[in-house]
């Protein structure tokens, strides 16, 4: 049952608990209840909401870092990822296979306001090697959904 539940709620997550009840056959209460649990156990880490700050006329950058860091012994690389992590501007941080060890992301107003973060903050830390920046120019799929305009499809003609 948790596992229906988790995939509806990814999905959407202000899904009417009544709808969730009939979707997977109980009842409102198992369900509320089954919420609870996991919310307690932290398998449900929370709620997000996505927001088209363009739409909104809100300037904002996004940028995901990839950083070469040297993991601390008996920790690994689990405490500069927390130290990172505290950091207000910083959205996520994940252990990453490949050339480098972390990959942030994070957002800024401005591609100015971005690179003095990897600048000052985040390449001063001492077991951080080195940092490669990329700036996301246009979102056409975010957090599984589609966020551009569906293009009419043109058909090419073949002689």
């Amino acid at each position: 049952m948790r596992e229906k539940i988790l995939t509806f709620i990814e999905k959407n997550s202000r899904i009417d608990l009544g709808e969730l009840a009939i979707l997977l056959g109980s009842d409102e209460v198992t369900i509320m209840n089954e919420l609870e649990a996991m919310e307690n156990e932290r398998i449900i880490c929370g709620y997000p909401t996505l927001i088209d700050w363009d739409k909104a006329g809100i300037e904002k950058v996004t940028a995901l870092i990839e950083a070469r860091v040297t993991p601390q012994r008996d920790m690994g690389f689990d405490k500069v990822a927390e130290r990172i992590s505290r950091y207000p501007e910083v959205n996520s941080v994940y252990l990453i296979s490949g050339g480098f060890d972390i990959m942030v992301t994070i957002e800024g107003k401005t591609l100015r306001e971005v690179s003095q973060f990897v600048s000052d903050k985040l390449s001063t830390i001492d077991t951080v090697l080195s940092t490669k920046t990329y700036f996301i120019l246009k979102k056409y799929k975010d957090h599984g959904t589609v966020r551009a305009a569906p293009a009419n499809a043109e058909r090419i003609m073949m002689a």
